[in-house]
């Protein structure tokens, strides 16, 4: 297994569908959101994506081709 945190930032018109719970679903990835806003003309999520390697890459994938940017995260955001 494979831990990795990742940030999402969902443009307006993505924020209302459930990209996260369906990038858990379609990929056997396990999500674990650290820190999260949503405003009236973006969202955004810090997220420990928990998987096997080959399938946290492919939501990934998945996430970035439904216009969501993708960020990398390093060290833990909840403890800054």
């Amino acid at each position: 297994m494979t831990k990795r945190r990742v940030k999402f930032t969902f443009p307006q018109e993505l924020i209302p569908e459930p990209i996260i719970y369906n990038l858990g679903q379609l990929f056997k990835v396990v999500t674990n959101v650290r820190r999260a806003g949503v405003s009236e003309d973006r969202g955004w999520v810090v997220l420990e994506l928990d998987g096997e390697q080959e399938d946290i890459e492919r939501g990934i994938e998945w996430i970035d081709s439904r216009g969501v940017r993708v960020d990398p995260v390093s060290g833990d955001i909840v403890d800054g």
